[in-house]
């Protein structure tokens, strides 16, 4: 996925000529939203946002499919797969590559069965015949193939909703207002740095991302850092903070495919600077093994700031 336009963070001039085409985006999106979807037999929570790319759906998917496994569901997860080539319905297995189902759903099938595939409502009745007494979804909040019967706005606190403009004018995939009149709360992700909340008229939960504790265990070295995910200062500034020495670090677009070259590249450069590579789980699974197997993953999970509040979000999610 290319890498977002600056201009989408503020409302400037080229902003505003684009806007005629942000009115025809909207109501495309609009009509396509408001198509009646299949309704499942058992609950279905989606963690969808509003914006492209980067709200930290997918680290909130895994918080919530281990929560809802320690309760005894048989939670199955689905996404499209964005960055791979499989298409139709797809059960995401351990030997599958990311090049076939995406990075993504292969983090999210180590922690509980995942489905790949737009339809929704296909990979909804696959999961159902497999056992699933609980869907996830993963993004596709303006997917209408699955009625969704909880829906969590996913808010990424840095970014907030930009410039507040729908595509090509602005991040928005939709107006905020549309997408949040069809969600039951939002998930806040790092501190409101743009004032995002006063948009919003829902129940809000506020969680930061951390970063696992090996983290601590790259303090005072010298670390090559590189991540191809939508915002990668999310794993740079914490590497920074944790006391690594950052001799450099490698910003790819998300998803990004690395080539053998890319990795050449990244291996010189590191023996040049004597530097450790240190990347994301996000990226490891887009590495050959080989290569994985020399490079330092630093995962990272959600803390919650009440987190009573999200099990009892949960349960609304369960009965509702």
């Amino acid at each position: 996925m290319p890498r977002a336009p600056s201009f989408w963070s503020h409302d400037g001039v080229l902003a505003r000529a684009l806007s005629p085409l942000s009115a025809v985006g909207t109501a495309l999106t609009a009509g396509r939203v408001a198509r009646p979807g299949w309704r499942a037999p058992v609950p279905v929570i989606c963690c969808g946002n509003v914006t492209v790319g980067g709200a930290g759906k997918t680290t909130l998917v895994l918080d919530l499919a281990r929560r809802l496994k320690d309760r005894g569901r048989a939670v199955h997860v689905l996404l499209r797969g964005y960055g791979g080539s499989g298409r139709g319905v797809h059960r995401v297995a351990a030997d599958d590559s990311a090049a076939l189902v995406g990075d993504e759903a292969l983090l999210l099938a180590a922690v509980a069965p995942t489905w790949i595939g737009g339809d929704r409502a296909a990979g909804a009745r696959a999961a159902l015949g497999a056992g699933a007494d609980v869907l996830l979804m993963d993004d596709g909040l303006q997917n209408p193939t699955l009625r969704k019967s909880f829906s969590i706005l996913v808010v990424d606190g840095a970014t907030g909703f930009g410039n507040g403009r729908v595509l090509p004018a602005g991040p928005l995939r939709e107006p905020v207002a549309a997408a949040a009149a069809r969600c039951r709360a939002a998930v806040l992700i790092g501190s409101d740095g743009t004032g995002a909340l006063c948009r919003l008229d829902l129940p809000v939960l506020r969680a930061n991302l951390v970063q696992d504790a090996s983290i601590g265990a790259l303090a005072g070295q010298r670390v090559l850092a590189f991540a191809g995910i939508a915002i990668p200062e999310k794993f740079f500034g914490p590497l920074r903070r944790a006391g690594a020495v950052v001799a450099a670090a490698r910003a790819f677009p998300d998803h990004h495919p690395y080539s053998a070259r890319d990795l050449d590249a990244l291996r010189r450069q590191a023996e040049a600077l004597g530097a450790r590579l240190v990347t994301t789980p996000k990226d490891a699974v887009r590495l050959p093994p080989a290569f994985r197997a020399r490079v330092t993953v630093i995962g990272v999970g959600l803390e919650w700031d009440d987190p009573g509040g999200i099990d009892r979000l949960l349960d609304e999610a369960l009965v509702g």
